[in-house]
């Protein structure tokens, strides 16, 4: 991608900020080259009816329109950001910013085809010393607020700072090692709030830059990240393999955060509407109680099945949470029937109710593949 200094007005994109909420969508699944594959579904779920917290989608035109301006977010994109965020404000009673009661949301990247762990995702932003007081407050949940900070630090930090986080995990470690500590929940509120501090000092030793305090700061640089990792090394050669133009962009998924950490009636996880190893139509998954999305691919702790039927010794969803289960079996078994194909999808369940994050068509082994086609057509 060329970058010049200058954005032309012609270069703008007529419409390059689309809502979605329960009560205004402005896109569809077939506009995956506009929203990106993650946008496009997440309006087309709006849209269906399901349960899936409000945000907007960043054009993928305005990728380009970036790095013409030489990588610096167009003052009318900023703008349009603004006005997106304030209906978000108004739908969940939530104000970005505020220390009362704040608007968390999450930064996500979302190309037209998918690129599996290529680009970057931020959660828990909006998070500083004032936020993250009114957060504890209004959840009745300190620590849940103290540990979101934290999970928030070390993301931004190596997402939009280029900060090696390693460095942050040595700090957590030695910190456990100090008090004791052999799991991550065994810490405290009061724990977190420690670690905190000595993760901003680690943040400002390493990078020479302190970490920002001000939302919307944190908004510009998050989106900015994610623009700018379409241009990652691991990016652009992951686009060479598949055949994939650099001319596509990427959008960026702005959405208002809905907590799986915020108690042991809170969970996170991910599944397929089908076992994609098998093709058998059965609900395939894994789920982690009390955690956020990161926590069931890191490897950290060891999640637990879906459905009954594929558990052994450990408690399902289905178990553990009956009603949330109905409700996401009832969601599968739509969105199978609505796309025509297995879908791979991503959920959390706060306080006992479900939100789903994405939805796409599942990838799948060849045996899998014959047998999901033969059963669909039957």
């Amino acid at each position: 991608m060329k970058t010049t200094q200058n954005l032309s007005p012609l270069k703008m994109p007529g419409k390059f900020v689309y809502f979605f909420s329960a009560s205004e969508t402005d896109g569809n699944a077939g506009m995956k080259n506009t929203l990106g594959g993650k946008g496009a579904n997440l309006a087309e779920m709006t849209s269906l009816g399901l349960p899936v917290p409000p945000g907007f989608t960043i054009s993928t035109e305005m990728c380009q329109a970036f790095f013409d301006n030489g990588e610096k977010l167009p003052e009318a994109l900023k703008s349009k950001m603004l006005e997106a965020l304030s209906k978000i404000e108004k739908l969940i009673g939530k104000k970005f910013g505020d220390m009362v009661n704040p608007l968390l949301v999450s930064v996500r990247s979302g190309a037209r085809a998918s690129m599996p762990g290529m680009m970057d995702t931020i959660l828990n932003l909006g998070l500083n010393d004032q936020t993250v007081e009114g957060l504890g407050k209004q959840s009745g949940n300190p620590r849940f607020a103290w540990d979101s900070y934290r999970r928030f630090l070390t993301m931004y930090s190596n997402v939009v700072m280029g900060m090696n986080t390693s460095l942050l995990e040595v700090v957590f470690e030695d910190f456990k090692q100090a008090k004791g500590y052999h799991l991550d929940t065994e810490m405290t509120a009061d724990d977190l709030k420690l670690l905190v501090v000595k993760y901003r000092k680690q943040i400002l030793e390493t990078t020479g830059v302190g970490f920002p305090t001000d939302p919307l700061e944190q908004l510009w640089g998050s989106v900015s990240a994610v623009f700018r990792s379409w241009n990652s090394d691991r990016a652009m050669i992951y686009r060479q393999l598949h055949g994939y133009p650099s001319s596509w962009g990427t959008a960026v998924n702005v959405q208002s955060m809905v907590f799986g950490n915020m108690g042991d009636d809170c969970a996170t996880g991910v599944a397929f509407t089908r076992n994609p190893s098998t093709g058998e139509r059965l609900f395939f998954g894994e789920f982690l109680v009390n955690a956020q999305g990161e926590d069931v691919v890191a490897g950290i702790r060891t999640p637990n099945p879906i459905s009954r039927a594929t558990a052994k010794k450990e408690k399902s969803l289905e178990e553990l949470m009956p009603e949330a289960y109905s409700d996401l079996v009832r969601v599968y078994q739509k969105l199978e029937t609505h796309y025509r194909d297995m879908q791979d999808i991503e959920f959390t369940i706060e306080r006992g109710k479900l939100w789903m994050l994405q939805t796409r068509n599942g990838k799948r082994t060849a045996k899998a593949a014959v047998r999901i086609a033969c059963e669909m057509i039957d």
